[in-house]
């Protein structure tokens, strides 16, 4: 049995942060639990999102079987409860369940936060054991996907840090058998996820407070042959993007006429490497054309319904491009961090042509 749908649902309403850009130095009005100025908790609206959220994910058929999450606190405290009340269901009056059992959350870092590029670290995520302490239904032996660079990323490299992220998750999850999963991530992860499974590169997908949205499989039982915004079909998307015809940042859909800087944003920094269109795609699980979007950040059961939404609005850099537009090349990523602060085991990998992970 293969995974068949994707939930992916964007963190609940959160208390904000600010940084001085010429120092990196975040600041917050409110302490974080894990006292990390970008790692905010949600305010109480929020909560009651994360509530309404989980009685709807409760209703859903087929179930949802494993749960994926950013490592940022208000990801994991938006679906908490949902996944307690799981593992409330799965008490058994004769007995207790193995630990084993228990339904459980992920943390991938591939799904974590986008910054722009900077020449200053960004904060990392709170440290594995730290995240335990407040979630203890944290999945502590599991392997995640590639952290994003300290010093940020482009447009093009969050939206490669994303597809690493979700290949791994569909080839796991066809691995054991899981026909639905929820991930759990940050707007930018959210649109960038919708381009990459759909294929529709140039499309803005939605991306509210506790909106959720769901993507299932083309071949998959329930599914439906899909046109894209830009009139293709998943297949010809596929096609497409293996060519290396799409592009990020391309003209906005016709319900938003506001012109998209990063449209005229170089999304491939100096000495980058521009990637291979060859490695863009993975057959196997489906990217870039493979999934139908069936819902796009849905918040009808939010009692407040669509809040906060958020768009790309260019690489958000805080770096200066040259008169070639062009980034300096001291600032070009580097090999993150973050994966040993955070102790987490990491998959350091690509996706190749054929559709398998490659060791780096």
């Amino acid at each position: 049995m293969s995974l068949e749908v994707i939930y992916v649902v964007r963190h609940g309403f959160r208390s904000s942060w600010s940084v001085d850009h010429t120092t990196g130095n975040y600041t917050s009005s409110i302490r974080s639990p894990t006292g990390l100025p970008t790692d905010p908790a949600l305010v109480s609206h929020g909560v009651e999102q994360a509530s309404e959220l989980a009685t709807y994910l409760s209703q859903v058929d087929p179930p949802i079987e494993q749960v994926y999450s950013s490592p940022y606190y208000r990801c994991m405290q938006t679906i908490q409860p949902f996944v307690r009340g799981r593992r409330c269901l799965q008490a058994q009056p004769s007995g207790s369940v193995s630990e084993d059992s228990l339904f459980n959350i992920r943390v991938d870092l591939g799904l974590s936060e986008w910054f722009g590029l900077a020449h200053f670290e960004h904060p990392s995520s709170a440290p594995l054991k730290e995240l335990q302490d407040h979630f203890p239904e944290l999945d502590a032996s599991y392997a995640s996907s590639p952290a994003p660079s300290r010093n940020g990323e482009s447009l093009s490299q969050l939206h490669d840090r994303a597809a690493k992220a979700i290949d791994l998750i569909i080839k796991r999850s066809d691995q054991e058998g899981r026909r639905v999963v929820l991930v759990s991530t940050h707007a930018a992860v959210v649109i960038a996820l919708g381009r990459i499974l759909t294929g529709e590169m140039e499309r803005d997908f939605g991306a509210f407070t506790c909106g959720l949205s769901k993507y299932r499989r083309h071949g998959s039982s329930g599914s439906t042959f899909s046109i894209g915004s830009d009139g293709k079909t998943g297949s010809e998307a596929m096609a497409s993007a293996a060519r290396g015809d799409w592009k990020i940042g391309g003209p906005r859909s016709e319900d938003h006429s506001e012109i998209d800087p990063a449209a005229h944003v170089d999304p491939y920094p100096l000495d980058s490497g521009r990637p291979d269109p060859g490695s863009r795609g993975s057959v196997g699980t489906g990217l870039y054309g493979g999934w139908a979007c069936e819902l796009d950040s849905d918040c009808s059961f939010l009692s407040y319904g669509e809040e906060r939404g958020w768009k790309f609005s260019g690489d958000e850099s805080f770096i200066e491009t040259d008169n070639r537009g062009l980034w300096p090349s001291s600032t070009v990523s580097r090999s993150s961090t973050a994966v040993d602060k955070t102790g987490m085991k990491t998959h350091d990998s690509h996706i190749n042509p054929s559709g398998g992970i490659s060791k780096l």
